[in-house]
């Protein structure tokens, strides 16, 4: 079972809400919750990696990362404005190493709940 830790927000932005949720679902390996959230052409950018661009290859990027198990998810930060979010924490893996991650999304609107695309910047700590 996957640990959350989340610091409050103000709870007035259902953008911020669904950043969480979706990290959350990221965690937890909810693979149907993260592609009803992605667009078709969705682009993941892993910056120093690799660059995902399409659905369907960003759900075999999602299928590949299943076996990975997580422990905890700690978010730090999310923020929103119009078209735009950013969320940035630290992941840990059951094998005990820890990952720092910045996610930047950008959605297909301002008010949509579909991502477009992201750019992740994930470091070993």
């Amino acid at each position: 079972m996957t640990k959350i830790i989340s610091t409050p927000n103000c709870g007035n932005s259902p953008k911020m809400q669904f950043i969480k949720e979706f990290n959350i679902a990221f965690a937890k390996g909810d693979v149907a919750f993260i592609i009803e959230s992605i667009a078709d052409n969705i682009v993941w950018d892993i910056i120093s990696s690799k660059k995902i661009e399409g659905k369907e290859n960003f759900v075999k990027a999602l299928n590949k990362m299943k076996s990975i198990q997580t422990t905890e998810l700690k978010l730090e930060q999310i923020l929103s404005h119009g078209k735009q979010a950013a969320a940035n924490g630290i992941i840990t893996l059951e094998s005990g190493k820890k990952y720092a991650f910045s996610d930047f999304y950008l959605f297909k609107s301002a008010k949509g709940a579909q991502i477009q695309s992201l750019t992740s910047y994930v470091i070993e700590v």
